[in-house]
């Protein structure tokens, strides 16, 4: 009888944990805009691909593809550059597994700038 019920505790917990890592998945396509300083807001299409803690990819943006450099997770917080005219950009982001949406600051060469990205379901 205690083996029946450690097997279900075991068999419950293992449940639990493969579906937070389901819920915490930042692998896809994500879209949004990127907000600027003076306002204007530039369409973006983030294209992730997470293996482990080391994340790579694409951004889409008026400019075409540009790969994700440096990418790493660290829980639901992430980093990574672009490479955009010869300067290493920095992103940092997090990701929301609750509303299923991805929020990225950037820097670029002092400009701070935001997006709020969603999940692209097409």
């Amino acid at each position: 009888m205690k083996r029946k019920i450690t097997t279900t505790i075991v068999l419950i917990f293992g449940f639990m944990v493969c579906f937070a890592v389901a819920l915490n998945d930042l692998n896809g396509k994500w879209t949004g805009s990127l907000n600027t300083p003076d306002g204007n807001e530039i369409p973006v299409t983030f294209t992730f691909k997470l293996d482990g803690d080391k994340l790579t990819g694409t951004a889409t943006g008026p400019n075409g593809d540009i790969p994700i450099a440096d990418g790493k997770m660290s829980g639901s917080d992430f980093t990574f550059n672009l490479d955009i005219n010869g300067s290493a950009i920095a992103h940092v982001g997090k990701y929301y597994s609750q509303g299923d949406s991805v929020a990225v600051n950037v820097d670029f060469n002092g400009a701070k700038m935001h997006a709020l990205l969603k999940r692209d379901t097409k």
